[in-house]
């Protein structure tokens, strides 16, 4: 029986584990570097201005804990920036509101994507939690409907983050293009911006990237992708 953390398991999503551990340097370099170059707004008043200027007033803006806990929640309409975002007049703070501003854009303007990531949230929370538990058991009891269904629990959660790749990629773009045309940094001032938003998006990839290895590797003990010692 197969455990979540066995040697074979780590190898088979090393890639996505240096990825991430990349991705991760580079968001830490790339933000530290632009929180150092001054923006003419904070992280709060640049995203009061982008989604003022698309219409999208409705939205609060809240300061919360924490070093990049920035979200927008489409539930309440409010969008929450970290400490290190919502005052600060750096181009880092700037980019970083400007993409949660971005998610608020899609939500207001009826982004299917979007739409159908937050649909998805639900399922792939519990197919997360629950769907390789799930698995787990079945492989154990050698019942493979079970299993075959902790799979496809937990392919939810593969399916919400292949979804949230391009919506993702979709808010820095407008994020990146609404400060631009609004003023609010300079074009010679976005390569900053480019960087630390690029950066983001790679801590994404990452992640999408395990969950797709990480459920091939499962299934394949279903498949006879996997010895019989190591079950």
């Amino acid at each position: 029986m197969p455990f979540f953390f066995d040697p074979n398991y780590m190898l088979a999503i090393a890639p996505a584990i240096l990825l991430a551990m990349w991705a991760q340097w580079r968001v830490h370099a790339s933000f530290t570097a632009a929180s150092k170059e001054p923006a003419p707004l904070s992280g709060a008043a640049a995203a009061r201005h982008i989604l003022d200027s698309a219409g999208a007033t409705n939205v609060t803006i809240e300061q919360v804990p924490g070093q990049l806990t920035d979200h927008y929640d489409p539930q309440t309409k409010v969008l929450r920036l970290s400490e290190g975002v919502y005052g600060s007049r750096s181009l880092a703070a700037v980019g970083i509101a400007a993409h949660e501003a971005g998610h608020a854009l899609q939500d207001a303007q009826g982004y299917s994507l979007m739409a159908i990531r937050n649909a998805a949230v639900g399922v792939a929370n519990f197919g997360s939690g629950f769907g390789l538990i799930v698995f787990m058991v079945g492989l154990g009891m050698a019942l493979a409907p079970l299993a075959w269904l902790g799979i496809a629990l937990f392919g939810a959660t593969v399916f919400f983050q292949l979804v949230n790749l391009p919506v993702e990629f979709d808010a820095s773009n407008r994020a990146k293009a609404q400060l631009v045309v609004l003023g609010i940094v300079p074009a010679a001032d976005m390569p900053h911006v480019n960087r630390v938003l690029n950066a983001a998006a790679w801590t994404y990839v990452a992640g999408t990237l395990q969950s797709i290895l990480t459920l091939l590797y499962y299934a394949s003990y279903l498949t006879g992708g996997s010895s019989d010692s190591d079950r």
